[in-house]
């Protein structure tokens, strides 16, 4: 077996690759390239799922970032048990091909408790005074030590949330080059989540991107530079492409509206009841899971939604199963923005009985993504002074909540989750090896070409 490492430059397509990043534009041109047409929905877990099993979300299970855990009536995002992965992973079968063979995993998703034989990822710990600490979770358990202890700890809120940067990218691909010196694993693969942030932020914004497209590319020569000396077989990816957005959509409003979904009301603050809800979405970008309690609800509901602007297709029953998406964690409608829009979790109609945890980076409470917690209002000069004087609070024992994130979703300029118009704006896959010679292949395919990788 080839050594090989796979580099998960998020968020990465054609049109990115220019001036901005010699060393990427390099590496395309002297190797081989093609576009992947993304997996729906074009989101990290669904599309590293798809990858790492060769399989659609139908078969894998992955629908999404988050779904409805129809058993527990919760929504939940970001879990990170590897079982909810349905399908057998391609260290699986490159294990069963070689005994020998190992792999390293940095951060790509659903992480913990896989057969992998080194992984790190992102783990805080949550303490008892209801403080969060930045961490990782790791195997073996020593290697979360030491990759502390050479590199400091994981940058956690500068891996999500207002305060994002290079750092957490530096960090990962440091601890992913510290585990290949000390373990020298078959398959490595490296999570670089660097330019998530600012496209979303901004949108495809040359003047406003260009700082972290040169980042990420360093970033990447590093990588490329370390396994360079040992003759490895390099692939650079991307999960998805982000296109520019200017409409965010509010499902759950409008099915409240209708009538649909079921409010608590605690302290005088709104909270979604799902389990008692004839009918919510599950907003995960520019994709939301609707489920629907009476299915002889459905063909009203589905008109409803086909009525709102910024909403592109809702799909049922069949359709859904042509789309890959026939599967329990399913919603019994699917619905797909627009290339303008982007759809939101919100459910309140009045912010100030909007959830507490609506004006927090709380990425497990809220009941859809919330990419607004990469920002603070721009409107706010005190904002960061806020955030001092809170961080102060809590260092001297108090309570209090960082809840400084605006409840503006206008301010969210990219996005991603359809299929874009335009292969510019397709994920991309790279090689140094002359072995890709369609030009656009299949989310599913990416399994293979790996596979092909290690085996050459």
């Amino acid at each position: 077996m080839k050594k090989t490492v796979v580099i998960n430059v998020v968020g990465l397509t054609k049109r990115l690759i220019g001036e901005h990043t010699p060393f990427l534009k390099s590496f395309m041109e002297k190797g081989s390239a093609a576009v992947i047409r993304p997996v729906l929905p074009a989101v990290t877990c669904a599309a590293q799922a798809t990858y790492l099993t060769g399989k659609w979300p139908a078969e894998h299970g992955i629908v999404g970032n988050g779904w409805y855990f129809k058993d527990e009536c919760e929504v939940k995002f970001w879990r990170q048990s590897n079982t909810l992965v349905q399908a057998p992973k391609i260290w699986d079968s490159l294990k069963e091909k070689d005994p020998n063979f190992t792999c390293a995993n940095h951060f790509w998703w659903y992480n913990m408790y896989s057969n992998v034989d080194y992984s790190i990822t992102p783990r805080p710990n949550y303490l008892a005074d209801g403080r969060k600490i930045p961490d990782v979770y790791s195997h073996p358990a020593a290697l979360r030590d030491k990759a502390q202890q050479e590199l400091g700890t994981f940058p956690l809120f500068e891996f999500w949330g207002p305060r994002t940067s290079i750092r957490s990218s530096q960090w990962i691909a440091d601890a992913a080059i510290m585990t290949d010196k000390d373990h020298d694993p078959t398959l490595t693969l490296i999570y670089l989540p660097h330019l998530d942030y600012n496209i979303q932020r901004y949108g495809v914004d040359f003047q406003r991107i260009a700082k972290d497209l040169k980042e990420v590319d360093a970033v990447v020569g590093q990588l490329v530079a370390h396994y360079d000396t040992s003759e490895t077989n390099v692939i650079i990816l991307s999960e998805y492409g982000i296109t520019n957005v200017s409409r965010p959509v509010h499902l759950n409003r409008v099915l409240r509206k209708a009538g649909h979904l079921a409010i608590r009301v605690e302290r005088g603050l709104e909270l979604l009841d799902a389990g008692a809800s004839s009918a919510f979405a599950v907003a995960d970008h520019q994709l939301a899971h609707v489920y629907v309690k009476d299915k002889g609800d459905l063909p009203k509901i589905k008109a409803l939604l086909e009525q709102q602007e910024g909403v592109e297709q809702v799909y049922a029953g069949e359709d859904i199963k042509k789309v890959h998406l026939d599967h329990g964690r399913s919603g019994d409608l699917v619905v797909v923005a627009d290339k303008e829009s982007w759809f939101t979790y919100y459910f309140w109609l009045d912010d100030a009985k909007a959830p507490d945890y609506a004006r927090m980076v709380d990425i497990h409470k809220k009941p859809g993504y919330d990419p607004v917690e990469m920002l603070t209002d721009p409107k706010d000069k005190w904002v960061m002074a806020k955030v001092a004087w809170k961080l102060l609070k809590k260092k001297m024992g108090f309570r209090t909540v960082l809840d400084i994130i605006p409840l503006k979703a206008e301010l969210i300029k990219g996005s991603h989750g359809r299929v874009p118009e335009e292969e510019e704006d397709f994920p991309i896959i790279m090689s140094n090896k002359a072995s890709l010679s369609k030009k656009t292949v299949s989310a599913v395919d990416v399994y293979g070409i790996i596979t092909q990788q290690v085996l050459s």
